[in-house]
């Protein structure tokens, strides 16, 4: 069977944000590839793909399929506004985030109190990584509800070098720690044996990896390009 043809729109000269952006459903693909497109969204496609040793013509078919199966692309948010994507941002993710962080937190606590003896060393990384995590996004969100997204709203520019750069330079630290996350629970394989708690706790952190790349996507590669005059 021949591969299936690419369109012309895709290269791999497009940015990783630019394609999150444009075409939702590319995110499935970098992230069942291990594609940065939040914090890196700035690099080309053929730049990511370089740094994961993959493919990018590949990763374009890929992409391709995804767009072929007519999956619902509604979150196209580079043509809706500002408040509309600020709304979607506070509803679909922070509101969840709050929960989550303080759920998942109480659950790598249990897992290292009650199977801590079974791999204590990466079990107490696990615990204090995530810890740094939660310590270091719940005030990131208040900043950014209190300040940066009042400040957008309002219509007047944010300069560089404020709020946005902060911001951004935190999202690049929530994603190393998401990196540490992953590579501590060896790409979330739940250990044979493992219990209920444990399985959900892996099951938890990696859809938080998902859906904390999808907010830092949508802030990153639109909302704060808008706001700034960069997009």
């Amino acid at each position: 069977m021949h591969p299936l043809p690419i369109s012309s729109a895709l290269t791999p000269t497009l940015t990783v944000g630019e394609l999150a952006a444009t075409r939702p459903s590319s995110t499935r693909v970098f992230f069942r590839r291990g594609i940065d497109f939040c914090c890196g969204g700035g690099k080309t496609l053929e730049e990511a793909c370089r740094r994961r040793g993959l493919d990018p013509q590949e990763v374009l078919r890929e992409i391709q399929l995804e767009l072929e199966r007519g999956e619902e692309e509604s979150a196209t948010w580079t043509e809706r506004s500002q408040s509309e994507l600020i709304q979607h941002i506070l509803v679909r993710y922070h509101e969840p985030l709050r929960e989550e962080l303080h759920r998942l937190h109480g659950m790598t606590l249990k897992v290292l109190r009650v199977h801590g003896e079974k791999d204590p060393e990466r079990l107490s990384q696990l615990a204090d990584t995530f810890s740094t995590l939660k310590d270091e996004l719940l005030p990131h969100l208040d900043k950014e509800e209190r300040i940066l997204f009042p400040w957008i709203l309002s219509g007047r520019p944010v300069p560089q070098g404020g709020p946005i750069d902060r911001m951004m330079f935190e999202h690049e630290q929530a994603g190393q720690l998401l990196e540490r996350l992953r590579e501590l629970t060896g790409n979330y394989e739940v250990p044979p044996g493992a219990c209920n708690t444990w399985r959900a706790l892996w099951n938890g952190l990696e859809t938080l990896e998902r859906d904390l790349h999808e907010h830092i996507h949508l802030e990153n590669n639109i909302l704060f390009p808008r706001a700034s005059g960069r997009a």
